[in-house]
């Protein structure tokens, strides 16, 4: 973040009325942290569907903001938490997010990526007060044809497999509902298109820092499905304060909306095997890790993004290189491994990563 500061975009939100979606999420539980240090009124959305254990059960940010439970697919419902709060920023993060489950679930996971999408802009297009609005992608909804170089914007937009793909959809709704409704009068609207976040509290099952962390509570080896893929890694705070410094700046000065890809330097896209190798470094313990190919279903092998028109637009660079998101990460882990209080870490690490003693 060289040659400015980022936390003057976030004194941005002192005060504002920011609705989330997908809050109670790993990045949502961060992006809520990060708004609520920053004196932000957050009202978050979210089915809160819960499958294993959740940062923002442990973070004790859920007393901190007003707490919705709902369905992105339920447009009447969404219609209403609009009209009762009237935000000012919308930021839509709720998804299904994980490939496989989308192979085990393609309808629910288009109806979710699509048509939940749809319901937000919709609800949006129906409140006048609604200043700025970013929709929060995937670096997968580009037609990926495993090139040495990274995809810039204008990339053609086709993911391969279901998640990919809707979230490809959810972009095309998006700049839809730009051209249609948006773009004379209307709300400031991004899409910001993010690679792999890594960071404490990711419990999320088929990724590989929290396989990797669960591999270590238990003393046991890593298993590493597919070592020689290479992916765009980031600590989670990179895309959330870019995602949230888009829109405050877009609320201010329009013009600035677009399409933005979010991604660490040429230096941060690793083979996953090289990653796991990191963790074991700074975890320690003598933790090992293992091959184990499971020949699961298709998955890009390579994968980056090409970031000049953020960096050129905003003058950022990432903060964080791999080595450093790594060991935070594990500084979060052994923290909540010893049963300790993870609130006064994220803290801690927000305010590193700023650079700050606070954000106001």
């Amino acid at each position: 973040m060289s040659g400015f500061d980022l936390g003057s975009y976030l004194s941005f939100y002192k005060g504002k009325k920011v609705l989330l979606t997908g809050h109670t999420g790993f990045k949502g539980s961060w992006m809520s942290t990060v708004l609520v240090n920053a004196g932000a009124q957050v009202i978050g959305y979210s089915s809160c569907s819960k499958t294993e254990e959740r940062l923002f059960d442990l973070c004790g940010v859920k007393e901190q903001i007003t707490h919705i439970q709902g369905d992105v697919r339920d447009l009447s419902h969404l219609l209403a938490v609009f009209a009762e709060h009237q935000p000012e920023i919308v930021i839509h993060m709720a998804a299904q997010p994980i490939v496989r489950d989308s192979y085990r679930d393609p309808v629910g996971t288009y109806a979710t990526n699509v048509m939940g999408t749809v319901n937000v802009l919709e609800a949006v297009r129906q409140t006048p007060g609604v200043k700025s609005v970013l929709n929060v992608t995937t670096d997968k909804v580009y037609l990926n044809k495993e090139w040495v170089w990274g995809y810039r914007e204008n990339e053609e937009l086709d993911g391969f497999d279901p998640y990919s793909n809707s979230k490809s959809c959810s972009e095309l709704v998006t700049h839809s509902y730009q051209r249609s409704f948006f773009a004379e009068g209307g709300p400031a609207v991004s899409t910001a298109r993010a690679g792999n976040v890594i960071g404490g509290g990711d419990f999320a099952h088929d990724r590989i820092i929290p396989d990797c962390v669960r591999a270590a509570m238990k003393g046991e080896d890593i298993i590493v499905r597919n070592p020689y893929s290479t992916r765009p890694y980031q600590h989670v705070l990179e895309p959330v304060t870019v995602y949230l410094m888009i829109a405050a700046a877009q609320a201010e000065k329009p013009e600035l909306a677009g399409w933005y890809n979010v991604g660490p330097d040429d230096r941060d896209c690793f083979q996953t095997g090289a990653l796991v190798d990191l963790f074991v470094k700074h975890w320690g313990e003598g933790m090992k890790w293992v091959n184990r190919s499971d020949g699961g279903p298709h998955e890009a092998n390579f994968l980056k993004l090409d970031c000049a028109k953020l960096k050129g637009t905003f003058g950022w660079t990432p903060r964080w290189d791999l080595e450093t998101a790594i060991a935070k990460t594990v500084e979060w882990s052994k923290v909540w491994a010893k049963g300790q209080d993870v609130r006064p870490i994220m803290d801690q690490q927000i305010k590193e990563y700023l650079n700050r003693d606070s954000l106001l």
